[in-house]
């Protein structure tokens, strides 16, 4: 009993099922943000189920002035992470490790496609993600192919509802880097566990 109440703060996958968390206030928001160093860069990140190939999340990692997880409809929780209107805040390298590692089980993988930015570019889809607010449930890929859409150089990006067509149409846009990150668990408590050791030295 003692270790679901230890791991009860711990981010957890629910797909595309409708973000329930409270929006932090604007100064909350600016204290938390984080710059990370580095190329400025967009990463599609895509949840593919392992069984059947199809997909269960869109998501868009954003690096620009500062560095956020743009989490359409995403249940991503942990009392440490500020969020506002579906972006997650202070997203630093250990941050989206633990936001990976909260969503890749037995079942799912994590596909990280990164595409290096213009200044310009960056800070515009940064400002997309920002005033886009929070996302229905089932409309991630919705959301996020349209936010693309909208910045120069991803203006081809076709509107969808499906994570995996979006994943595959990203891997034909140029210089595009593409890692998968797997881990063998069942999602239950040892996924839970390794989320929580993860994070157990970041930033309060």
């Amino acid at each position: 009993m003692r270790i679901w109440m230890a791991l009860a703060c711990v981010g957890l996958l629910a797909a595309c099922a409708g973000g329930t968390g409270s929006d932090y206030s604007k100064a909350e928001v600016a204290a938390a943000a984080v710059a990370v160093p580095g190329p400025k860069s967009v990463t599609l990140m895509t949840m593919v189920n392992n069984r059947t190939g199809s997909g269960g999340h869109s998501a868009l990692l954003v690096n620009g002035s500062q560095q956020v997880i743009f989490d359409p409809a995403g249940s991503f929780r942990d009392p440490r992470v500020v969020e506002q209107g579906d972006v997650l805040y202070g997203m630093s390298p250990k941050w989206v490790q633990a936001y990976k590692s909260a969503h890749a089980r037995s079942t799912f993988h994590v596909v990280s496609q990164t595409i290096p930015l213009t200044d310009a570019q960056a800070e515009q889809m940064l400002n997309l993600v920002i005033s886009n607010g929070r996302v229905p449930s089932a409309f991630c890929a919705n959301a996020t192919s349209s936010l693309l859409s909208q910045v120069p150089g991803f203006e081809g990006t076709s509107k969808t509802f499906y994570p995996v067509k979006l994943m595959d149409e990203f891997e034909t846009l140029p210089n595009v880097t593409t890692t998968k990150y797997y881990e063998n668990d069942e999602g239950d408590v040892i996924d839970a566990v390794q989320s929580a050791q993860l994070t157990k030295n970041l930033p309060q």
